[in-house]
């Protein structure tokens, strides 16, 4: 599992993320907001799996 999720791009799905949980905890959009688990945690791995389907990485090049 290589990192192919760049800063800008793990800050934005990790804010996201939290937003949607903490919605979802406070009853304002319902169980629906759970699914932010799903940019939360490709926040945090830095690995999104659909990135390499469609032949996308934010993340820039070591060395």
């Amino acid at each position: 599992m290589n990192a192919n999720v760049g800063t800008l791009d793990r800050g934005l799905r990790i804010a996201a993320g939290l937003i949607l949980l903490g919605l979802s905890f406070t009853g304002v959009i319902g169980l629906w907001g759970l699914i932010g688990v799903v940019p939360l945690a490709t926040g945090v791995f830095r690995f999104c799996p659909a990135y390499p389907l469609l032949g996308i990485n934010t993340c820039k090049s070591k060395g």
